[in-house]
């Protein structure tokens, strides 16, 4: 099940160089804290992880007693995806291949023990990729999203949040689980 192109992993490793991409996990840290703490998770998932931003703002949050386990193709050092209690899949779904989105869905619907905490904006990025293109690959509605959660997660909460624009959050579980 193939998640990413080599030519876009290329791409993504290039947006990395720059110190001010993959920064949104640091706005929804307090809100992973807290399901942290509410939920006694002991093992965290961070799907997209890039430079492992969440787990330096969590650290400071003070959240603890907890694994983490980050997972990023473009940092091959991290290993594979890992299943965990809690996977954070923080501003990564709208910036996935439109034809490998099922497959990235698939795999997180895998690795999601209890919970999902995804957060996806709606609207365009402020970077582009090497060849001119957005780099929020897809760019559509709540509800065309919500459609295609749905296929593999019950979705517990939705929130459309202000913190990036045009975009929301949501707390998922496997289907069947609640």
């Amino acid at each position: 099940m193939q998640t990413i192109s080599a030519e876009y992993l290329k791409e993504q490793q290039l947006l990395h160089r720059n110190p001010n991409y993959g920064v949104a996990s640091l706005k929804f840290a307090p809100v992973v804290a807290d399901i942290i703490k509410q939920q006694k998770i002991k093992t965290v998932t961070d799907y997209g992880a890039g430079k492992k931003r969440l787990k330096e703002a969590l650290d400071q949050l003070g959240a603890a007693d907890y694994e983490y386990q980050p997972y990023d193709p473009a940092f091959p050092a991290y290993g594979s995806a890992q299943p965990a209690e809690l996977v954070c899949c923080i501003d990564v779904l709208e910036h996935i291949e439109p034809d490998r989105l099922e497959n990235v869905l698939d795999q997180l619907s895998q690795l999601v023990q209890r919970l999902g905490f995804f957060t996806i904006h709606m609207g365009p990025a402020e970077k582009v990729l090497s060849d001119g293109r957005n780099a929020h690959l897809i760019q559509k509605s709540t509800s065309w999203w919500l459609q295609r959660l749905c296929k593999y997660f019950d979705v517990n909460f939705l929130q459309l949040h202000r913190e990036m624009g045009r975009g929301f959050m949501v707390v998922v579980q496997p289907l069947g689980k609640q």
